[in-house]
C-alpha cells in the first residue's frame, strides 16, 4: 500500500500535472471561443482537434523545441541537471523521480524539418493530454465534493458526467475513491509525458553526435594534459631526487650548491608547467606561459648533466625553425627521454642526437643499460606517451633494449 501512495508524495508528480494541464488550457480558450452550451459529443471532439492545426504550425519556429524542452527539464525533470543548457545524456529516473546524469532533453533550437515535426507531434500530445486530464480532474474532483454535499441535500445537476448515489450519509465514505482514482491518472499521465518528452524532444542524431564529439575531444584534452603533467613533474622530481641524493653522497659543499641551483631551476620550470596547465584547466581568460621548445634543448641536457648523466649531445639543422607543434612536443619527448634514464640507469653515458633535414625531425636517445637492468618491453606509461605523442604528429617513435643499450627513436614529419 505505502508502495501504492509513494509516487503521490514526490514533488515531480505535481509538477508535471501542472505542466499538462497549462497545456490543456489551449483547448480550454478553444472551447471559450466556440462556445459550449448545450454542446454535443460532436462538439466537443471539434473543440479537441481545432487547436491542433494551430499548435503545430507554431512548432515550426526554430526556437519552440527550446522553449518546450526548457519546461520539459523544469517541469517534467525537476532537478539540479533541468539548467544545464548542454545536457544531452539519458539518465535514469531516481526514486524522488529526478534524473541522474540528465533528462534526454535538448534544449536547442530546431535545426531540420525532422526537429520541427517531432516538436509538433509532442505540442500536440501535451495538449491533448493536458486537456483530457484537466477534464478528468474537474470531473473526479467535482464527484468528490459532491459526494460530501449529498450527505445532507439532494444532488443537482451540476455538469458532472459520472451518476451520483441518492441523498445519504453514507456517501462520504467513498470520498477516496475519485480521489483515488485521480491520483493514478495523475501519475500514468505524468509518466507517459515524461516519456514522450524523452522521445519527441531528446537530442537528434546530429545533436548525439555533436555531444560525442565534444565528448572525445575533452578526453583527448584530459589525455594531453596528463601527459604534460607527467613529462614536466615527473622530470622535475627525477633531477631533484637524483640531485639531492648525489648531494649527501658527495658531501661536497661546491657540489651540495650546485645541486641545489640545478634543483631550483627545475622546479622553478615545473612550477611555470604547472601554471599553464591550470590556467588552461581554469580556462582563464589570461595569457598563459608559452609550452617550452627544441630551442630550450640545452636546458634539458645541462639539467641531466647536472644529474651525473655524462651526455653527449649533437644538434643539426635548423631547430629553431621547426613548427611549433613539432618543436613543442620534440621537447617533451626529449624531456621524457632524458627523464627515464636519470630514472632508470642513473650516472650513465647518454648519447643525444636532434636533427632537422629532408623535411623531418629526428630524435635519437641512447644510454648504456645498466647490470642489473634487464629488457622491459614496452616501458610504462612515458614510454607510451613518447609513442603517442609520434602518431598524433603522422610521425613514429620507438623505444627499447638495442645492441646492449636503451634506445628511444623518434622520427616527426615537419608538415
Amino acid at each position: 500500500m505505502i508502495r501504492l501512495l509513494r509516487p503521490l508524495t514526490r514533488a515531480v508528480t505535481y509538477t508535471r500535472w501542472l505542466h499538462l494541464l497549462v497545456g490543456g488550457l489551449v483547448v480550454l480558450a478553444a472551447a471559450t471561443v466556440h462556445g459550449v452550451e448545450d454542446a454535443t459529443a460532436r462538439d466537443w471532439v471539434v473543440i479537441t482537434l481545432l487547436p491542433v492545426p494551430l499548435t503545430a504550425a507554431v512548432a515550426l519556429v526554430p526556437a519552440m523545441r527550446r522553449a518546450e524542452g526548457l519546461q520539459a527539464r523544469l517541469m517534467l525533470f525537476p532537478g539540479a541537471h533541468a539548467r544545464e543548457a548542454h545536457s544531452v545524456e539519458k539518465g535514469s529516473e531516481g526514486a524522488d523521480g529526478a534524473v541522474g546524469e540528465g533528462p534526454g532533453i535538448s534544449v536547442a533550437p530546431s535545426a531540420s524539418w525532422r526537429d520541427r515535426g517531432r516538436t509538433a507531434v509532442w505540442l500536440v500530445v501535451r495538449l491533448e493530454l493536458g486537456w483530457g486530464l484537466g477534464v478528468a480532474s474537474v470531473q473526479l474532483i467535482g464527484y468528490a465534493l459532491a459526494l460530501l454535499g449529498t450527505t445532507s441535500e439532494a444532488p443537482d445537476d451540476d455538469g458532472l458526467f459520472l451518476p451520483r448515489p441518492g441523498q445519504g450519509a453514507w456517501n462520504a465514505l467513498l470520498v477516496p475513491l475519485p480521489l483515488a482514482v485521480l491520483g493514478v491518472l495523475v501519475v500514468a499521465a505524468g509518466g507517459l509525458a515524461a516519456a514522450a518528452a524523452r522521445s519527441l524532444l531528446g537530442p537528434s542524431p546530429t545533436e548525439r553526435l555533436a555531444a560525442l564529439e565534444e565528448r572525445t575531444e575533452q578526453l583527448l584534452e584530459r589525455n594531453r594534459i596528463a601527459r604534460e603533467l607527467h613529462d614536466s613533474i615527473g622530470h622535475a622530481l627525477t633531477v631533484a631526487v637524483v640531485q639531492a641524493g648525489a648531494a649527501r653522497a658527495a658531501a661536497d659543499a661546491d657540489f651540495t650548491d650546485r645541486a641545489l641551483e640545478a634543483i631550483e631551476e627545475t622546479g622553478r620550470d615545473a612550477l611555470e608547467d604547472l601554471e599553464r596547465v591550470l590556467r588552461v584547466l581554469r580556462e582563464d581568460a589570461g595569457p598563459a606561459r608559452r609550452r617550452p621548445t627544441l630551442a630550450a634543448a640545452d636546458r634539458l641536457l645541462e639539467s641531466a648533466r647536472t644529474g651525473g648523466a655524462e651526455v653527449d649531445a649533437e644538434v643539426s639543422g635548423p631547430v629553431d625553425e621547426l613548427p611549433g607543434p613539432v618543436s613543442r612536443e620534440g621537447y617533451r619527448m626529449l624531456q621524457e627521454a632524458l627523464t627515464n634514464v636519470l630514472r632508470h640507469a642513473g650516472p650513465v653515458p647518454v648519447r643525444v642526437r636532434v636533427a632537422v633535414s629532408g623535411g623531418a625531425l629526428t630524435l635519437d636517445v641512447r644510454n648504456a643499460l645498466p647490470r642489473q637492468a634487464a629488457p622491459t618491453g614496452r616501458g610504462g606509461s612515458g614510454l607510451r606517451g613518447i609513442r603517442e605523442r609520434a602518431v598524433l604528429l603522422g610521425g613514429r617513435a620507438s623505444t627499447g633494449p638495442e645492441d646492449g643499450e636503451w634506445r628511444v627513436h623518434a622520427e616527426l614529419p615537419l608538415r
